[in-house]
């Protein structure tokens, strides 16, 4: 029972660290093309940015874990995180210049724009894991 498992171990080890890497990556990605330093404001308890932040890496998670799932193949698993990752950096592009004041309202800790980028963010994130093949 445990022979498969055992057999397979590194092949998941490689695909969980690569996936780990891909995920710091747009994450570090994701704080630089933000205005405002979101962990600085976690830090000091605005909720809108943590709302914000965990949407956009639950928005970039969930492409990734279908790539991770479908792909047989380790490169095509980074080529798809690697779009995944883009589309969900032009998300927040996108909702900056439909709401331009929504890098002030996240700063000054307003949880309806924190709540707006988190759900457009996975909402997002949902349709481009369905479209991964």
């Amino acid at each position: 029972m445990f022979d498969t498992v055992i057999a397979n171990l590194p092949g998941f080890a490689s695909f969980f660290a690569t996936a780990i890497a891909l995920l710091a990556v747009f994450f570090v990605l994701y704080l630089l093309i933000t205005p405002y330093s979101e962990l600085k404001l976690i830090r000091a308890g605005n909720e809108a940015a943590a709302v914000s932040l965990g949407g956009a890496v639950i928005g970039f998670a969930l492409p990734l874990a279908v790539a991770v799932a479908t792909s047989h193949n380790l490169y095509v698993m980074i080529g798809w995180g690697v779009v995944a990752g883009i589309v969900q950096l032009l998300v927040f592009v996108a909702a900056r210049l439909a709401l331009p004041r929504i890098n002030e309202s996240i700063s000054q800790g307003r949880l309806a724009a924190g709540i707006f980028l988190a759900l457009l963010s996975v909402a997002v994130g949902i349709l481009n894991a369905g479209c991964i093949v």
